[in-house]
């Protein structure tokens, strides 16, 4: 990622702040899927931001690493876990995407919230375990306009064929799917 891009970012988390625990709610994804996830086990949350999704997990029992090529976030989001108990369970890194996913186990859980690139599709099915789910939300052309960061018409459920779909949609602009690995 060029270092513009990583500035921009480490301003507009500055310019947030930190939120307080009782403010951080999981992605909508995650809240109402709930019972798809497992309460143990490894995950990855891509693109963590200030880290709700990995303490959401992390209170689920799972063990998480976060990444963002964000500093300020990543700050802020070991906070959030400190905060909420479960910093034992949510190791962050600064990382950057571009250079692919950071090297580590099969994890049973991996979380792409508000993040797509499509480099990273075949990696991301590789890391996923037997029975591993895929939770991953981004912005869509269907209901907004075109553009570099937007997925296209059915371009989800058609990057994750090979996991088995669970949920899944796109309008106003978003797109989402829960999907699974075979056991």
């Amino acid at each position: 990622m060029a270092e513009g891009d990583r500035r921009r970012w480490d301003e507009r988390y500055t310019a947030r702040g930190a939120p307080p625990v009782s403010a951080v709610d999981p992605p909508d994804l995650l809240a109402r899927h709930a019972k798809e996830f497992p309460a143990a086990g490894r995950a990855l949350d891509l693109a963590c931001g200030q880290g709700a999704g990995a303490v959401w997990l992390a209170r689920r029992g799972l063990d998480v690493r976060g990444f963002d090529v964000s500093a300020v976030a990543i700050d802020q989001a070991r906070e959030v876990a400190r905060l909420a108990g479960v910093a034992e369970r949510c190791h962050f890194e600064v990382y950057d995407l571009d250079d692919g996913l950071p090297p580590g186990p099969p994890v049973d859980v991996i979380l792409c919230h508000k993040f797509r690139d499509r480099r990273l599709d075949g990696a991301i099915i590789d890391r996923l375990a037997p029975g591993g789910l895929l939770a991953i939300a981004a912005l869509s052309e269907v209901g907004a306009t075109p553009g570099p960061f937007r997925a296209a018409p059915g371009e989800l459920p058609a990057a994750f064929a090979p996991l088995e779909r669970i949920a899944g949609g796109e309008g106003d602009g978003h797109a989402w799917l829960l999907a699974r690995r075979a056991r």
